[in-house]
């Protein structure tokens, strides 16, 4: 079901039931010279919408939130971001929006890197918040961390896994929005050398340690792995993946069972 399609009394009335509201994370920003800024926005939208249509009697489709925490590509143009608190305090707002319309099972299903970290933050607001006045199922769930191999070692993908404007969301927005993508310009960026710590790419495995820095001092032209590399027929297999995945996971979640605080009073 589509949540801006209803009325408020067929709203209220999904919120008796078992449905989980799933709300998509985007994000308007530079994605490299070769797609559109959009692209965040519109592959989480896309897949969103294919879930709630395998699954309508599931998902409670909310408007995707458009704009994510994305000062480190500012440098780019292009960008339109939140700063870290501005995004934590919208995301939490929202979700409280709908605990407050009686919704007790919500996904915040991600679709950009940079949301993360503040999508994190805003459920640990939440937790602090809610958890003690309400019982609730909430969740942050980014879509390419959800589809796991596919995503990192797929047996069409060439390069070691998504990033930034790289094979693989080129090749989904190839699949899905031809028109937002210009293979001319599609070329591996200028990147730094990689140390045994920060591999700056994919290429090398976590070891415990992160950083972070702006765009602009990672790649000279604002994506990262291999664009070029990117297909039609590799997008078409990551989304399907991507879907699939999500169907798995509204299936599960749906019939979480809602903790109780286990803590003895005695």
């Amino acid at each position: 079901m589509i949540f801006s399609d209803l009325s408020y009394e067929i709203i209220n009335k999904q919120a008796e039931g078992n449905i989980s509201a799933v709300l998509p994370l985007g994000a308007i920003e530079q994605h490299g010279p070769h797609l559109a800024v959009s692209t965040d926005t519109s592959l989480v939208t896309r897949i969103a919408s294919q879930a709630e249509k395998l699954r309508p009697d599931k998902i409670l489709l909310c408007p995707t939130l458009p704009f994510g925490s994305s000062h480190h590509h500012l440098q780019f143009g292009g960008t339109l971001s939140l700063s870290i608190t501005t995004y934590t305090q919208v995301v939490v707002d929202l979700v409280e929006s709908l605990v407050q319309n009686g919704f007790n099972r919500i996904i915040l299903l991600n679709g950009h890197g940079g949301n993360i970290v503040p999508g994190k933050q805003a459920l640990a607001v939440l937790n602090d918040k809610n958890d003690k006045t309400s019982t609730s199922n909430i969740v942050l769930a980014t879509y390419w961390e959800l589809a796991g191999d596919a995503f990192t070692k797929g047996s069409l993908m060439e390069s070691p896994a998504l990033s930034h404007a790289c094979e693989y969301e080129t090749s989904l927005l190839l699949h899905l929005f031809p028109e937002k993508v210009n293979m001319k310009k599609a070329e591996r960026a200028t990147r730094p050398d990689p140390n045994w710590y920060i591999p700056y790419e994919e290429e090398s495995p976590y070891r415990g340690v992160s950083t972070h820095k702006p765009t602009q001092f990672i790649s000279n032209n604002g994506s990262s792995g291999e664009p070029q590399l990117a297909t039609t027929e590799k997008g078409k297999y990551l989304f399907d993946h991507a879907v699939q995945c999500l169907v798995k996971f509204v299936d599960s979640f749906c019939n979480w069972p809602f903790l109780i605080n286990l803590k003895s009073n005695e």
